[in-house]
């Protein structure tokens, strides 16, 4: 996983190597690309435009993680 602002990527890799993201507190916003960098920046442009879309027809915004629950980076494996 990755932390990016307040918004929580997740990162797999499927069998034929394509990478899926998948923004966690944004159900449905999620990319398949082939290499991490782009899905990355194809994810959060993704999620940029679903906010949007929210804002302007007057939804509730997913509630993001705290400031102080995020880092950079955040191991999957990691004990909590």
């Amino acid at each position: 996983m990755i932390i990016i602002g307040n918004y929580t990527i997740e990162l797999e890799q499927e069998t034929d190597g394509r990478i899926i993201a998948d923004v966690l507190e944004l159900p449905g916003v999620m990319v398949c690309c082939g290499v991490p960098p782009q899905t990355i920046t194809r994810v959060q442009a993704l999620a940029s435009r679903a906010i949007a879309d929210k804002l302007e027809h007057g939804e509730k915004i997913p509630d993001a993680r705290l400031p102080e629950e995020t880092s950079i980076f955040t191991s999957v494996s990691s004990s909590r």
